[in-house]
């Protein structure tokens, strides 16, 4: 391996400790940067293969992810595989795309097949005191696409392992990369179709080859001309022990009016064709194999029923999108089925009922991950909280929409859009013996279609009775009513949880029980960057404190933009109002006082919503045809808070101010794609990236008012939680509270999560004057535990529980 050629190794970081790995002839050679900071400008995610463990001889990581990175220092670039030692880094999003790193230790790739020359890094330091921001800072003048890279440029696939995509970086349903097809392949030569054709055979139906196979015969008989009914998400079945290269599967429910029957797009079949199949279409299939379906093999159905494979060899399969031109009424193809519900019907449907919506998106969560066990195998899966709005009622249609890999469209569905979820499931919660709400959720089968993404040539429901029935709905709606309500981002929890500490205790059978302060510290340190668990902790409140929504909004800095905030509350100004102070009040006293860690946010700059260039009716046609301030010195004696005496060892978790991120947001129309790539999950391409302030130049939702912050102390070994509390307001169409009136006392409001809905609430002043109330009350808290990254610990109080 020659010395890199290029620009001056005496001013460029990587050739000086690349061209020093080239030169060291040891039989492990290593290199390591000093000081000199490089920068990380992508971050790409795939599977290990079998291979592992003689790549990685000594690693101990028991992730089955491998990272490759882009790193730079402003001269050249470089793709470099990651150690596994680093992968707990990136899964908490301490190192992203717009790291800074240091003492990065090189070493050469081995010479094995698929691996030769690459380089890889050992180990690394990511450089926190920079400023989150400081990779934007110091290549804002270059064109990161531009940097030539050092040497050849690399082959688009996997540096450590025999795979042939890459995975999306936080889940493994939606595709990702290039190799991905959006077109059709192309047609074989003339030639192989005359060699072909006696292969291929004439039409047969689904019923024939499901009869003759039952039979016991496996002869290819012809042809499948079917209609695609319904289009499951990717699985990627990849496992560390395989050597499969494209490990993934999709499914297709699919009829010729004769019969129905799965068919199963395997391995590169789905790299070449998932993205351009869609329920609605008609397909020629040629050969393919037939199996006995899945749900027999493993005895869910009794009845015999047949599943056709798509193979990328033995036999390679071919696939043929008709026209509907060339489409002949001889064929009797079924029509598409479909099963919409408006928001008035779903109270009257049982759990598990599948059916299909349409409405006005008014609220878009941020993008959370949560934990599901699938057998023996433990996933993380990502999902959002969406509200739609319909013609028949002002309750609103709740759905916690998962990866339906369609992130083209999931990535772009924003407040204001039209929205189309089908095959969603029916899910039902009680909070008492008479009160139950119910949401909606995925299938495998749920496709989403949405205005403004383009989805609009291929959604197959324009002309049924409900769409239309919906859109000319849509041409009276009082468009300004739907934008005050529309919001994105944010905490966010649904259903409510019950009212009583027995319904509740009932309906967490099967799940872990209380939980020690000490263990939720561990549980919470284990958790990955945006997933979001649920803890119950007996506690006792040792300090109550409310921030008004005048002194939530910007917070204030040093220099950087990413300096450490300034740990103190905000003296009251001469001339200002008292109330725009935060409130607190003492529950205990002690002999060692301490300040309490909560500042007030400052007051955002507001968004000029004036223009609204755009008209609800018109995008639902596409389915027919200020300076910084800096008072850190200020200080106020009396904002103190105290706890009762602890151990010397007692440690804290949680945030002692609310979070960027846990605030909902103004929908911005005008930049709504900056806005949405704000509230989502972190990018892994520099291209992409965002000040990590972004978010903080959208103003805060008319529905957030302010909120509480509690210090916490755990009964089981004294850890201290400092946690948030969003108490719901009556008239709010956000954090509603429940249809149950009660007292508004500390007691009921912490058991109900928020206040009396038939009653005006106490201002914040008067509960925190009663709130002695809650002195040496035990309480079990149910706490939403989220890790916003780095070292950001989300708690937000869902429901207290007083314990007798």
């Amino acid at each position: 391996m020659a010395a890199l050629s290029g620009s001056s190794p005496e001013c460029c970081t990587l050739k000086k400790a690349l061209n020093r790995l080239i030169s060291n002839t040891s039989a492990s050679p290593r290199a390591r940067t000093r000081s000199e900071p490089l920068y990380v400008i992508s971050l790409e995610r795939y599977g290990r293969d079998a291979d592992f463990g003689v790549r990685f001889p000594d690693s101990i990581s028991m992730s089955d992810s491998l990272f490759d990175a882009t790193i730079t220092d402003g001269d050249c670039k470089i793709r470099v595989s990651l150690d596994p030692v680093v992968n707990r880094l990136i899964s908490v999003n301490k190192l992203h795309c717009g790291s800074v790193i240091r003492h990065v230790e090189f070493s050469r790739g081995e010479n094995s097949e698929g691996d030769g020359g690459s380089v890889h890094v050992c180990s690394l330091e990511v450089d926190r005191l920079s400023g989150g921001d400081a990779a934007l800072r110091a290549l804002s003048s270059v064109n990161v696409r531009s940097i030539p890279w050092m040497g050849a440029e690399p082959d688009a696939g996997p540096l450590r392992a025999r795979r042939s995509s890459y995975l999306p970086l936080w889940n493994n349903h939606d595709f990702y990369g290039e190799v991905w097809r959006d077109t059709p392949p192309s047609e074989p030569d003339a030639e192989d179709s005359e060699d072909e054709i006696d292969d291929i055979g004439s039409t047969v139906s689904l019923a024939e080859v499901r009869r003759r196979f039952l039979s016991g015969s496996r002869r290819y008989l012809g042809a499948l001309c079917v209609r695609i009914l319904h289009k499951s998400r990717l699985i990627y079945y990849g496992r560390a022990d395989q050597k499969c290269e494209c490990p993934y599967k999709a499914e297709l429910q699919v009829g010729d009016g004769s019969s129905n029957a799965c068919v199963v797009l395997w391995n590169s079949v789905c790299l070449e064709w998932y993205r351009i199949l869609h329920p609605g279409q008609v397909v020629r299939l040629c050969r393919y194999r037939v199996k006995e379906s899945y749900s027999c093999r493993t005895g869910q159905e009794s009845e015999p029923h047949i599943e056709i494979s798509l193979n990328s060899r033995n036999p390679t399969a071919q696939i043929t999108i008709i026209p509907k031109n060339q489409i002949s009424p001889d064929w009797i193809l079924p029509d598409l089925p479909h099963s919409f519900i408006c928001r008035q019907e779903l109270p009257s449907c049982p759990q598990g009922h599948i059916c299909d919506v349409i409405g006005v998106v008014v609220f878009v969560g941020r993008p959370e991950r949560v934990r599901r066990k699938d057998g023996q195998r433990s996933e993380i899966e990502e999902y959002r909280w969406l509200q739609l709005a319909d013609r028949t009622t002002d309750q609103l249609i709740m759905i916690k929409l998962f990866c339906t890999s369609q992130p083209d469209i999931q990535s772009r569905i924003y407040p204001m859009a039209l929205l189309v979820c089908t095959r969603l499931k029916m899910i039902k919660s009680a909070v008492d013996r008479a009160t139950t709400f119910e949401y909606l959720t995925n299938t495998s089968l749920t496709q989403v279609y949405c205005t403004g993404t383009g989805s609009h040539p291929v959604m197959p429901y324009r002309g049924i009775r409900p769409v239309r029935q919906f859109l000319h709905w849509l041409k009276q709606v009082d468009e300004s009513s739907l934008l005050e309500r529309a919001v994105i981002g944010g905490y966010f929890s649904y259903p409510p949880l019950p009212v009583s500490l027995h319904i509740f205790m009932e309906n967490r059978q099967g799940e872990a029980g209380l939980i020690s302060g000490g263990e939720m510290k561990l549980e919470c340190e284990k958790l990955n960057y945006r997933e979001k668990r649920q803890f119950a902790i007996q506690c006792v409140i040792t300090a109550a404190c409310y921030h008004h929504r005048e002194d939530s909004g910007r917070t204030q800095y040093s220099d950087l933009p990413s300096a450490p905030l300034s740990p103190r509350v905000r003296r009251q100004r001469e001339g200002s109002e008292p109330h725009r102070t935060p409130v607190k009040r003492k529950l205990f006293s002690s002999t060692s006082p301490r300040k309490r860690l909560a500042p007030p946010l400052q007051p955002l700059a507001t968004e000029d919503d004036a223009e609204r260039d755009f008209s609800l009716f018109d995008g639902a046609m596409e389915f027919l045809v200020g300076e910084q301030e800096d008072d850190s010195n200020d200080e106020d004696d009396d904002e103190e808070f105290s706890t009762p005496p602890t151990s010397p060892m007692t440690s804290r978790l949680g945030l002692t101010r609310v979070a960027i991120e846990t605030l909902p947001r103004v929908f911005c129309y005008e930049r709504r794609h900056v806005q949405a790539v704000a509230v989502g999950l972190q990018v892994n391409s520099f291209h992409k990236l965002l000040p990590q302030r972004e978010l903080e130049s959208f103003s805060p939702a008319s529905c957030y008012t302010g909120y509480f912050t509690l210090s916490m102390k755990a009964l089981s070994d004294g850890v201290m939680l400092d946690v948030l509390f969003l108490p719901a307001n009556p008239g709010n169409l956000h954090w509603m509270p429940l249809p149950l009136s009660h007292n508004n006392s500390w007691e009921s409001i912490l058991s109900h999560g928020g206040f009396s809905p038939h009653a005006p609430p106490p201002s914040p002043a008067d509960l925190i004057a009663t709130a002695n109330q809650l002195t040496n009350q035990r309480l079990l808290c149910v706490l939403d535990a989220c890790a916003l990254g780095g070292e950001k610990m989300e708690l937000v109080l869902n429901r207290a529980f007083p314990l007798r």
